[in-house]
């Protein structure tokens, strides 16, 4: 199942990553994995929240830039090369990866990466078709 993930835009300066997860917070809002990918003059913080519309609101209510895009949250066996065989049903159905990231926490003993293919339906498709986990949102909140 595709998760909705949020990015959002942020100075690169002193306070503004606590702005924003102070907001979140008195907003009522989880988050359960986070990445942060910087420049010299600002950064993109991807979140998966347990309410990702609520989550955009608040913060475009704030003033910052948010989007939406779709992701998927695969399960693979926590074990060396563990990722290969996803990444490798990818690339031969012909799919890249804008990026990807850990999340913190596992299932059933299974790491669990947060992945953003270039078509996440198609993705999805090839994963289903190949027995490979992902989780769906009430799933990601549970852990």
């Amino acid at each position: 199942m595709l998760l909705k993930q949020i990015s959002v835009f942020i100075e690169n300066a002193p306070g503004k990553l606590s702005e924003v997860t102070q907001i979140l917070g008195e907003s009522g809002i989880d988050m359960s994995a986070l990445t942060l990918a910087d420049t010299t003059d600002f950064g993109i913080l991807r979140l998966i929240v347990n309410d990702p519309d609520q989550a955009c609101q608040v913060l475009r209510d704030h003033d910052f830039i948010v989007k939406q895009n779709d992701v998927l949250a695969v399960v693979i066996d926590d074990r060396p090369g563990g990722l290969t065989g996803v990444l490798k049903l990818l690339s031969a159905a012909n799919l890249s990866l804008e990026y990807m990231y850990a999340f913190v926490g596992s299932q059933d003993g299974h790491a669990v990466v947060v992945l953003r293919p270039d078509n996440a339906e198609a993705a999805m498709k090839v994963l289903d078709e190949n027995h490979v986990s992902t989780l769906d949102p009430k799933d990601i909140y549970r852990l």
